[in-house]
Order: C-alpha cells, then structure tokens, then sequence
C-alpha cells in the first residue's frame, strides 16, 4: 500500500469514529468514552507519522512546502480540542458539540490533503510512494504499541 493509500485509510478509520459517536446518545457514557478514546489514539498516530515520515518527504517536491505548512499547526489544534474534549462529561450536549467542532476542523484538513497535497506527493514516483507507505505502516504499528494502555499490577498480598 503506498502512503497516500494508508493515510486515506487512516481517514476512513476515523470519519467511522465520528458517524459512531454521532449516533451515541447522552446515556450511553461509556460507549462516548471509548469512541473518544479511540479518536484520540487514532489522530495521534496519524499525525505523528505524518509529521515524522510523509510531510518531510512531501516538502522535498515542488508546490509541498507551502501545502505542508500549516498541517502540524491544524495537528495541533485537534490535540488541544481532543484533550479538552477528554475532560468532558460525555453525558452533556457541550461535548457532542465540540465533538462537532473536531469532526469539522478534521475534515477540513483531510480535503486538503487527500485534494491537493496527496496529488503533489504522487509527483515522488510509485517506486518512493510505496518505500515511504512501507515506513508509515512500520512506524504506525510502532506507536500503536505505545498507545496500548498498560495493565495494571496488583501488589503482592503481604
């Protein structure tokens, strides 16, 4: 799969997190929660290999440096909203609401990128589009292990 292919994936995955939550209702907390979670497990990793791996390949060609520019600021701006979001209660109407205000602020960034800067990074050539989505995966599957939440011990009885 080449890198523009896995971060449109990553797109997918996530829009399916929002129509998930958009279906929630105020009783189910839990399942808010969860969604919320798994958004912001999503959107980090994706933006972490964009920022490490594709967007520094994409400022290489012409016309990538401009479309780039501004890509980890917009990153950024969806971790501050996620970490507000986070310390919500997911039972109130405030936090379907800035959920609305991320799912827009995210769509906005992915038709950037999928419109513009994805047709400039196809100007790489296949060959490099496939060694750079090789990297995105490995790199993805790296953080993913971060991600995973650490069991907790107990201690030992006395």
């Amino acid at each position: 799969m080449d890198a523009t292919e896995l971060l449109k994936k990553d797109h997918a995955a996530v829009k399916k997190l929002f129509t998930a939550f958009g279906r929630t209702t105020a009783r189910a907390v839990k399942k808010r929660q969860e969604l919320i979670d798994r958004l912001a497990g999503e959107i980090e990793v994706h933006a972490r290999i964009e920022e490490e791996i594709f967007y520094p390949a994409a400022r290489g060609v012409e016309g990538g440096a401009e479309l780039v520019e501004h890509a980890p600021a917009e990153h950024g701006d969806a971790r501050e909203m996620l970490a507000g979001i986070r310390g919500m209660e997911m039972s109130g109407t405030e936090v379907a609401d800035r959920v609305k205000e991320l799912k827009q602020a995210i769509q906005d960034h992915v038709e950037e990128e999928e419109g513009e800067l994805f047709e400039v990074a196809r100007r790489l050539g296949p060959d490099e589009l496939a060694r750079l989505g090789r990297e995105l995966e490995a790199r993805k599957r790296e953080l993913a292990g971060e991600e995973k939440p650490r069991r907790k011990t107990r201690p030992e009885a006395a």
